[in-house]
């Protein structure tokens, strides 16, 4: 008898332990949003205090996952190649940008955007560098903007990821005056990502706009460490609607700015792609450089 008690105490003990390890009720769970990263590459601790909305609860609109080959997709994209200032690019830019494969191609699965140093004569005007500056030929009004990008290592590249309100009518782009002709900054910009030339450890993101009551061109933003952004892919992320606008990288905050009826952000804004070379953001471009590329592994972009 004395046995069986023993064995029965055993038995109850084992129950017992398993039980305890396999039980998760009292263990903290992280909800990470579908389409989160971090700076490794993978699901982690998001430590923004606004978090990425899930993915579940909204409608992809428009995309291009680049499984294919050869140019962009024309269904999707267009190249802007003629420059608004006279032939030339704001900002002090120093390059042209082209519709030509060896400035732009889908291969392995990502969208190359490859500046390259060359003499290229456009409308009579010579520069030293060519590029390529795409639009989407998608509108849209508020939503979630996903690009996963890896982007150009050497010094004077400025890639950027960007949109712009489709009412602006520059010269070029896609839309023309279709959704009206107000100019730029009264259309209103979003600066999803930019890099300078001289910093390839940080990422900017921004907003400028022209006060809807004034005039007067107003911006706002911040700059995150992005170290490892020329080696690796990363999340570069747009949530926009009503009250406000949140840029992240990796499903960090980098900086959020409330959608008052002074800003011009209630307006269709289209997506653009492209690497710049020099000015403002760019800066000096060394003697060394030959070439560099933007990868794009996908471009998402959902309704709320």
């Amino acid at each position: 008898m004395n046995h069986t008690k023993v064995l029965l105490s055993i038995i109850l003990l084992s129950i017992f332990l398993i039980s305890s390890s396999s039980s998760t009720g009292n263990e903290s769970v992280i909800d990470i949003p579908m389409g989160a990263e971090t700076r490794n590459g993978s699901a982690n601790d998001i430590t923004s205090d606004h978090k990425s909305e899930h993915l579940d609860t909204l409608s992809l609109i428009f995309s291009d996952e680049f499984e294919y080959e050869g140019r962009p997709d024309p269904e999707k994209w267009h190249y802007q190649v003629v420059g608004p200032a006279k032939g030339h690019w704001f900002n002090a830019e120093k390059q042209h940008y082209t519709a030509r494969p060896e400035n732009s191609y889908v291969s392995d699965g990502t969208l190359k955007i490859r500046a390259l140093r060359e003499k290229y004569t456009s409308d009579g005007i010579t520069k030293s560098f060519t590029s390529a500056r795409l639009n989407s030929k998608f509108a849209f009004t508020y939503g979630r903007v996903e690009v996963r990008a890896k982007l150009p290592s050497p010094g004077g590249t400025w890639p950027a990821i960007w949109t712009l309100g489709a009412n602006i009518d520059e010269t070029g782009n896609y839309f023309g005056s279709e959704y009206g002709s107000v100019g730029w900054p009264a259309c209103g910009e979003i600066d999803i990502m930019e890099q300078r030339g001289w910093d390839k450890n940080t990422s900017l993101g921004y907003f400028h706009w022209g006060n809807t009551q004034t005039g007067a061109y107003q911006t706002e933003g911040s700059t995150i460490p992005n170290p490892g952004s020329t080696e690796e892919f990363h999340l570069y992320i747009l949530q926009w609607d009503e009250e406000y606008m949140r840029i992240y990288v990796d499903d960090t905050l980098v900086h959020e700015l409330s959608n008052t009826t002074d800003k011009p952000y209630d307006n269709p804004h289209y997506l653009l792609l492209n690497v710049a070379m020099g000015g403002n953001l760019g800066g000096e471009i060394p003697a060394s450089f030959t070439e560099g590329i933007m990868e794009v592994d996908y471009v998402r972009v959902y309704s709320n």
